[in-house]
């Protein structure tokens, strides 16, 4: 059970660093390791207390009671030691210092050995050091790979580009901060990003700032993590521009998010397909958080149509 706690345990952090971004939305690092620290805690417990060794019953049988004439139970038998020999005799309420008289002592057959502490110290600080050493890899990864891993300089420039196309859905001056410490956003929050309706600021998740950053500089398109990204951008900023309903702030970004696609460096179609992705997944995605649900004129021709003359839509 101890070995495929802590394999589980493993797997699970490798998954949750190399795996989808969707797992790491829905589940905060810190709680498979909080887990697995609750069980390690739980089996060094376990292992200090003692046990009471199971022992089969050495009682004579029926069949021998039967056969040396104590079948009537008028006696009972005792089990007493006479040196190295354990013997089973007649008991009629003799004390144990009639017992000692005859040079007989009852056997000491309930003996409860407690379990040694060592070993148990010892697989304790084994899990302990996986959990330490899977929490220096998280470390590391992050730190190497993701958001953070870029040099100041570039995450620097790669915000400024951001607060800049966000602007210009907005129609004035905003600022696009990336939430490195998760004080605003991410899986504890339950949000990709976050702004004051009519503010000047927003704030994004490393992860989707990693995602808009691949794109524009690197031109590396994850399909419904880019077009992810391009929507949380685009629907912060119409929060910045003053709409407050989060259905038709879904409605805009999906539509603004065709033209800030084609920004970053995306063809018209692809831009397109990513924006009707978002939309048809909105459905599934508003049925745990049922505010974000685009309106029913959300659609071509409707009345939130923002390019009610192009036949396409988004």
């Amino acid at each position: 059970m101890r070995i495929l706690v802590r394999l589980g345990l493993a797997a699970f952090v490798l998954v949750w660093i190399f795996g989808p971004y969707a797992l790491r939305s829905a589940v905060p690092i810190w709680l498979p390791f909080l887990i697995a620290l609750g069980l390690e805690l739980n089996f060094f417990v376990a292992g200090l207390r003692p046990i009471q060794p199971s022992r089969p019953d050495r009682s004579p049988q029926a069949a021998d009671r039967e056969r040396y004439g104590y079948s009537d139970d008028a006696e009972e038998l005792l089990l007493v030691r006479e040196g190295d020999e354990e013997l089973w005799i007649p008991y009629s309420g003799e004390a144990d210092e009639e017992l000692t008289a005859l040079d007989l002592s009852p056997a000491a057959t309930d003996r409860i050995e407690p379990r040694r502490v060592s070993p148990h110290v010892r697989r304790f600080a084994t899990g302990l050091a996986l959990v330490c050493v899977l929490a220096l890899v998280f470390w590391i990864v992050e730190r190497n790979t993701g958001w953070n891993g870029l040099s100041a300089n570039t995450r620097t420039e790669a915000t400024a580009r951001f607060s800049d196309e966000a602007s210009r859905v907005a129609g004035k001056p905003v600022t696009i901060r990336c939430d490195e410490a998760g004080n605003y956003v991410g899986a504890v929050q339950h949000a990709d990003g976050v702004a004051a309706v009519g503010g000047e600021l927003a704030y994004l998740t490393p992860e989707r700032c990693l995602d808009l950053y691949r794109l524009a500089n690197k031109g590396q398109v994850e399909f419904n993590r880019t077009g992810r990204a391009l929507a949380v951008l685009a629907h912060e900023a119409w929060h910045l521009r003053g709409v407050s309903n989060e259905g038709i702030t879904e409605c805009y970004a999906f539509q603004s998010g065709v033209q800030l696609g084609e920004r970053f460096g995306l063809s018209a179609g692809t831009a397109r397909r990513m924006m009707r992705r978002q939309l048809a997944e909105n459905a599934r995605l508003a049925r745990e958080s049922p505010a974000y649900r685009v309106p029913a004129e959300c659609r071509g021709g409707g009345s939130l149509d923002l390019n009610p003359d192009l036949a396409q839509f988004p």
